[in-house]
């Protein structure tokens, strides 16, 4: 199993000056024709969260101080993560053309989705932190700990997209289960509400959704302005390297077959 992703891996970091191309062309043509053009990167969560303030704060009460800030704080990661897996699972089925050519590297495909909305996610987060300082929340050093977080996202989110990506080749069911399945995990994760007002008896799911962990750690450093659980870094540095490991092994044990299924 070490060995096959081993494999991939070197493959990615062979073709690193072509994944980069591909990305750049991924985040250009993203918003190509369009008026606004990047700028889009900075709208698409404003309005998200305009929305959910609107609705959560102001509808439904939903107490949390300084709300805007925190639903922000765990909207762009999971932005970061559902588009990746929404985008990612079709990364093989949509490059047809280009598997079918026997030189080029299939194993790029994925990651490249992952990086172009990682690339999103960095381009969002000056924003964040405006709204930070906006609303006087104050920055600390444990802001140190965010890179080992993002770490650990990365590390996730390739993961599954590798996986799913590759059984979407051959049960196209895939997307649309993943598609639906995500406005769930959404609902399931602390991002417009705080775990607070989940009554103690549910509170031990948390645990096993190693998204709502993420959100978790980013609410303690973002907002206050405290180190993650030291478990809980581990747990999901361990997860991610886990969900890496089966994602590049699946890829790898199906990838001869993709020319002919597509």
């Amino acid at each position: 199993m070490f060995k096959t992703c081993k494999e991939s891996l070197g493959t990615i970091l062979a073709r690193r000056e072509l994944i980069t191309i591909l990305v750049s062309k991924e985040l250009k043509s993203r918003y190509r024709g369009s008026a606004l053009g990047m700028m889009w990167t900075f709208l698409n969560p404003l309005l998200l969260l305009v929305v959910y303030a609107l609705v959560f704060s102001v509808y439904m009460r939903i107490q949390v101080e300084n709300y805007a800030v925190f639903v922000f704080v765990g909207l762009l990661p999971w932005i970061w993560f559902s588009s990746s897996l929404t985008e990612g699972v079709n990364s093989i089925t949509q490059s047809g053309s280009l598997i079918t050519k026997s030189m080029f590297p299939a194993e790029i495909l994925p990651i490249v989705k992952v990086i172009s909305n990682l690339m999103n996610y960095l381009f969002s987060l000056p924003l964040l932190f405006i709204f930070i300082i906006v609303y006087g929340v104050p920055i600390t050093i444990s802001l140190l700990w965010l890179p080992i977080v993002m770490l650990a996202q990365t590390l996730i989110t390739v993961g599954l997209v590798y996986f799913f990506s590759t059984i979407n080749v051959r049960f196209r069911d895939t997307q649309h289960i993943l598609n639906n399945f995500l406005i769930l995990w959404f609902f399931l994760c602390p991002i417009i509400y705080p775990i607070s007002q989940v009554p103690e008896e549910y509170r031990w799911t948390f645990n096993f959704n190693p998204i709502a962990l993420l959100t978790i750690a980013y609410q303690d450093i973002l907002i206050h302005g405290a180190r993650p659980s030291a478990k809980v870094l581990g747990a999901l540095l361990i997860i991610g390297f886990i969900c890496t490991v089966i994602g590049f092994w699946t890829f790898e044990k199906n990838k001869e077959m993709f020319a002919e299924e597509i």
